[in-house]
C-alpha cells in the first residue's frame, strides 16, 4: 500500500491527472502481490481485466510489485499486453517507466530501495490515518514464506528519517499511524547505530499532534522487556499487539523454522495480559502445514480456546514455490486444510463474541471515522484494539461527531465482531 502511495506521489509531483476510473486513464499502473496462491490469483485477474482498456484510452499499461519480482519471465510470455514489468525495488523510478523506459534498462536483482521521507507520497487511507513503513525486507526466513525473497534482506530507515516523515503526515491531518514492517521487532539491526524500535516509538512520541501509534507484525521472539514497558506507560501507543504465531506444537514450528516454542508462546501471551493491562491481542495461524496431523490441529484449536485473542486471521497453507516448506514430503490436500480452516474459523468466531460482550459497559476513547455504510443516522469509529480494515468497528448512534476526532463513548452491545456505542 506504502509503494503505491509513493508512486501516486511521484506522478502528482509531475503533474499527471489521477483519475477515479481505468476507463479513462491513459496509463494504468497495477501494484499487484503474490505472497500466497490467493493473492496470485487475485493479481493475475487483474492484470487481465486492466489488459482490456488497451483496446480503449489506455495507452501504457505497467504492472508492478510482488508479482512481476518473482515471476517477471513468464508474465512477460503470457502478457503481452504489458508495457513494462516493475519490481519491488524499482517502484521510485516508476517515473521513467511511464516515458517508455523497459525492464530490461534496470536489473531485477535483489531490491534495495526503500523510500524516504524526501519522497512524494500521497496518503490513500482517510485524512486522519496513514500507515508508516519502517523497514522493506525480513531476515526471518520462516519454511512457508516467499517474502525474503522477492522483497530482499532487512532495510531499516533511520530514526530522524521516520519522524521527519510522521511529522508531514500530521501537518496533513494525520492522528494515528499504524507501523507496519515485515517484522517490526528487527527495525534496526542492519543500521548498527543503537537503533531499535524502542527508540524509535520513544521519538515518534514527541511529534505533537500524532495521538495514536499501533504496532502491526510484532513477533514473539523478540519482544523485549523495555518494549513491554514503554507500551504500557505510553499513552500514545495504543494498547494492541499484532502478533502471528503460526501454530503451537513445537513439531510445527520447528518445520516452519519458526523460532520459538509453544511454551515460550504461551508464556508471551500471559506476560503481555500481566504487564499491559486491557490489551488487545491479534495473531495468525497456519492450518494444514505439511505433514500436520489431526491431533496436532487439534492442539492448535485447544491453544486457541485457551488464548481468547480479541482477534485472529486462520491461513490455509498455500504450497509456494521458491520456499523451504514446497518440497517438504505429506503435503495435505486441500479439502483437509479448508477443513481446518474452517473448523478453526467458526471457533473463533464464538471466542471473538465472548471477549466482545465482555467488555460491554466499559467507556473507551473511539476514534471517529466515517458515516457507516449501514446507515446515515449511524457513524462508525473504532477504539484502540481495533486496527483500520482487518478487525472490526464500533458503531456510533448519537452525539457530535467528526472525522478523525478521538471521543469518549460506551460500549453498549456487542455483535458478532463490532460494537454499538453512544458518545458521552
Amino acid at each position: 500500500m506504502v509503494d503505491a502511495e509513493v508512486m501516486l506521489g511521484l506522478t502528482s509531483r509531475e503533474n499527471f491527472q489521477i483519475v477515479s476510473t481505468p476507463d479513462s486513464a491513459s496509463v494504468i499502473v497495477l501494484n499487484t502481490c503474490s505472497f500466497i496462491e490467493a493473492s496470485k490469483r487475485e493479481s493475475i485477474e487483474a492484470i487481465l481485466s486492466m489488459a482490456e482498456y488497451k483496446k480503449g484510452n489506455c495507452e501504457r499499461l505497467i504492472v508492478t510489485g510482488c508479482l512481476p519480482q518473482r515471476y517477471k519471465a513468464d508474465l512477460k510470455v503470457s502478457f503481452p499486453e504489458v508495457d513494462a514489468f516493475v519490481g519491488t525495488g524499482q517502484y521510485g523510478q516508476i517515473l521513467e517507466f511511464i516515458a517508455g523506459k523497459r525492464e530490461e534498462d534496470f536489473g531485477f536483482t535483489h531490491p534495495k530501495y526503500i523510500h524516504s521521507e524526501h519522497t512524494p507520497r500521497i496518503n490513500s487511507q482517510p485524512s486522519h490515518r496513514a500507515y508508516l513503513k519502517l523497514s522493506e525486507g525480513c531476515i526471518k526466513n520462516c519454511a512457508f514464506c516467499i517474502i525474503p525473497k522477492i522483497r530482499g534482506t532487512l532495510r531499516s530507515r533511520t530514526i530522524e528519517s521516520l519522524v521527519a516523515e510522521a511529522k508531514q503526515l500530521v501537518t496533513g491531518g494525520v492522528v494515528e499511524l499504524n507501523l507496519i514492517a515485515q517484522d517490526l521487532t528487527d527495525y534496526g539491526r542492519d543500521l548498527r547505530n543503537g537503533s531499535d524500535l524502542v527508540a524509535l516509538l520513544k521519538a515518534l512520541a514527541q511529534v505533537d499532534g500524532l495521538t495514536w501509534m499501533r504496532l502491526l507484525y510484532v513477533y514473539p521472539d523478540e519482544m523485549s522487556d523495555d518494549l513491554l514497558d514503554l507500551i504500557a506507560t505510553e499513552p500514545k501507543i495504543c494498547k494492541y499487539i499484532d502478533m502471528p504465531v503460526q501454530h503451537i506444537n513445537d513439531r510445527m514450528l520447528h518445520l516452519m523454522n519458526r523460532k520459538v516454542s509453544g511454551e515460550q508462546i504461551r508464556e508471551r501471551i500471559q506476560t503481555l495480559r500481566k504487564r499491559i493491562p486491557g490489551v488487545s491481542i491479534r495473531s495468525t495461524v497456519i492450518v494444514g502445514y505439511p505433514g500436520e496431523t489431526e491431533e496436532e490441529f487439534n492442539q492448535l484449536c485447544g491453544f486457541i480456546e485457551e488464548s481468547r485473542f480479541d482477534h485472529l486471521g486462520v491461513f490455509a497453507y498455500s504450497h509456494e514455490e521458491g520456499t523451504a516448506s514446497f518440497a517438504l514430503p505429506d503435503q495435505l490436500d486441500e479439502k483437509t486444510k479448508e477443513r481446518r480452516r474452517n473448523h478453526l474459523m467458526r471457533l473463533q468466531q464464538q471466542i471473538s463474541q465472548q471477549v466482545l460482550k465482555s467488555r460491554v459497559g466499559q467507556m473507551v476513547p473511539v476514534l471517529v471515522e466515517d458515516v457507516s455504510e449501514e446507515s446515515e443516522f449511524l457513524w462508525k469509529g473504532r477504539h484502540q484494539g481495533q486496527a483500520p480494515d482487518i478487525d472490526g468497528i464500533v458503531l456510533l448512534r448519537s452525539g457530535q461527531l467528526e472525522r478523525g476526532k478521538i471521543q469518549s463513548v460506551m460500549l453498549e452491545q456487542a455483535m458478532e465482531y463490532d460494537y454499538i456505542g453512544r458518545v458521552l
